[in-house]
């Protein structure tokens, strides 16, 4: 999240007006995130979030909405998109897509313990589960296909060392997905950005998960993968907490059981989720916003190196 695009208090209350919600009491932009700008908007009726969309089109967008709200409505804790008078819950603003969605409740925990380990663990099996009989399909955007047209741009910047690591670690993954395990790992809709800053909590309960717009088809194990780097891991120094990492595969297995193919390719799927990110945090610098926290892309070079074996994780 973040500000790209500027709103006045004026603007926001005359779209609020016509999704039939009650005027802004307060509009607040949000500073973190990269992706899309977003305001805080309260108002009496209720608190929620507004999002304009800055590279997301009016054609991809459906499948993240009416996934929030096929997850929504089977009662899970995410955004539910406000629909306007003739049921539509995608709207334009400013020539930009635009939804309005409830604020969820509670705050991030950026120092999670293994109580939270458990509770993402055991929802997002449930997602998973709960995703199965969502009928659109939607590649993960940011999956194999991205990575072997992001490569050979993002190298061009690179030092010598990370051009070797990129091309070492693209052929390494290709190599995977043709593997017989690979074919067999479980697949559906994934939320593919499950970090610690897209999960709220409140009072040690998991409260609300956000920021579904990196979601797509893609092997379960990737989600998984992408939650120990996160949520499993020292934030420091990138290694992994046993602790942590056991109770949030123990809380998932006990909602859906990993089957053997995914038991021998997690660590694959672990250098996966770090080879994403760190390409995603090299595709997405510089950018530009009125309010903009940018990530730092060494944090999952250092990361893949150690998954790699290439450097030592203390």
């Amino acid at each position: 999240m973040a500000v790209f695009t500027e709103l006045s208090c004026d603007e926001v209350a005359a779209f609020f007006l016509t999704l039939g919600l009650s005027q802004p009491r307060s509009v607040r932009g949000i500073v973190t995130g990269i992706e899309n700008t977003n305001y805080f908007v309260d108002t009496d009726g209720g608190e929620y979030v507004l999002t304009l969309f800055e590279r997301l089109t009016f054609e991809q967008l459906p499948f993240y909405l009416h996934f929030m709200k096929h997850l929504a409505a089977q009662g899970m804790p995410v955004p539910d998109p406000v629909a306007n008078a003739d049921g539509a819950i995608l709207h334009s603003l400013k020539e930009r897509p635009a939804v309005v969605v409830n604020r969820l409740p509670g705050k991030s925990e950026t120092e999670p313990t293994a109580a939270h380990c458990s509770s993402l663990g055991e929802f997002l099996a449930r997602l998973h589960l709960t995703g199965l009989d969502y009928p659109r399909r939607q590649a993960n955007p940011r999956g194999l296909e991205w990575w072997n047209e992001v490569v050979p741009v993002v190298g061009r910047c690179a030092s010598d060392g990370q051009r070797l690591l990129l091309a070492s670690e693209l052929a390494f993954q290709n190599q995977i997905a043709l593997s017989w395990a690979y074919r067999q790992l479980p697949r559906g809709p994934v939320h593919a950005d499950l970090f610690r800053d897209n999960v709220l909590f409140e009072k040690g309960l998991l409260s609300g998960v956000f920021d579904f717009y990196f979601a797509g088809c893609d092997a379960f194990l990737f989600d998984v993968a992408v939650c120990l780097n996160d949520w499993c891991v020292d934030s420091r120094t990138g290694r992994q907490d046993g602790t942590r990492a056991a109770v949030f595969l123990g809380a998932y297995e006990s909602v859906r059981a990993l089957i053997p193919s995914e038991h021998v390719l997690l660590p694959a799927m672990r250098r996966a989720g770090a080879f994403r990110f760190w390409l995603s945090r090299l595709w997405d610098l510089p950018r530009q916003a009125a309010l903009l926290k940018p990530h730092d892309p060494s944090h999952f070079e250092r990361m893949l190196r150690v998954l790699r074996g290439e450097i030592g994780s203390s």
